[in-house]
């Protein structure tokens, strides 16, 4: 039996490196991203079956469309976001509302979809953020649509739960992408990450993917148990219909109460909603 999965910003990141993960994993990937081109490569890259397609998460027909193009589906990932940055006092409303509607309102539709087409027993992860509890000053719309996502992300898990759907969040720090790097650009951006970070690393999107493989490895262990025990052990687990959880990536991490010279930006969103 073949177990679909549709990536949510699959083009680039964090988004790319999860769909290669659950396409080495056995799943049938649809890499949907706003940028048709990038989205196109990327499935070409995966090969057959694997496919791709448009989505914009700001658009709910968009959304509703690839839901309802690809059918049930097995696993979802929502990794579209970008970021802003600026005071509270200067920043427009509409900047604001920008990163809210993609960050937040977009994970909402999207969860809403993934919840009427997944498969019982199916997994839901949505690529959260270390600012959803931790604040940074110039990041007043990408903190509370993070936090926002926090707490979505444990309400869908209560309403999915009866049909054993796991809903979790993965939260990453600095990690590198093509998003990032700007922001790894400046001088001593990610020398202070990393002189608060356990590993003394900032992250990689494979880092985040294999977290995000976690959760969905539900969906594959009463079929392929013993192969993803060989591969990973640490992801043999009992599947969890519990309450909701949210997964702190450690090792693109600060701890609370260090100083930063810059804020948590732009962890590392596969598709800016922008033109592709």
């Amino acid at each position: 039996m073949t177990l679909t999965a549709i990536v949510v910003g699959g083009a680039s990141g964090i988004g790319w490196a999860s769909a290669r993960a659950l396409a080495a994993d056995g799943y049938r990937v649809v890499v949907a991203d706003r940028n048709v081109d990038g989205a196109r490569t990327r499935g070409e890259e995966l090969g057959a079956p694997h496919t791709s397609a448009f989505v914009d998460v700001g658009d709910e027909g968009s959304v509703a469309t690839l839901f309802e193009q690809t059918g049930q589906v097995d696993a979802v990932v929502s990794c579209a976001g970008f970021s802003n940055v600026g005071l509270i006092v200067d920043m427009p409303v509409d900047d604001f509302r920008s990163v809210i509607d993609v960050c937040l309102t977009g994970a909402f539709i999207v969860a809403k979809y993934a919840g009427r087409h997944l498969n019982d027993g199916g997994s839901l992860v949505s690529i959260g953020s270390l600012n959803g509890r931790q604040p940074a000053a110039g990041m007043s719309a990408y903190c509370s649509a993070k936090a926002g996502l926090s707490m979505l992300t444990q309400v869908a898990a209560l309403e999915l739960a009866p049909r054993g759907i796991r809903v979790n969040a993965v939260a990453p720090g600095f990690v590198h992408t093509p998003l990032t790097e700007a922001a790894a650009a400046i001088p001593g951006v990610v020398e202070d990450y990393v002189e608060n970070t356990p590993l003394g690393r900032a992250g990689a999107p494979e880092d985040i993917a294999e977290a995000v493989a976690v959760p969905d490895q539900g969906g594959l262990a009463d079929r392929r148990g013993a192969r993803r025990q060989r591969r990973r052990p640490h992801e043999a687990l009992p599947r969890h219909h519990g309450p909701p959880q949210q997964i702190d990536v450690n090792v693109s991490s600060r701890q609370a109460g260090h100083r930063s010279t810059f804020p948590d930006r732009i962890t590392a969103w596969p598709s800016r909603p922008s033109s592709p």
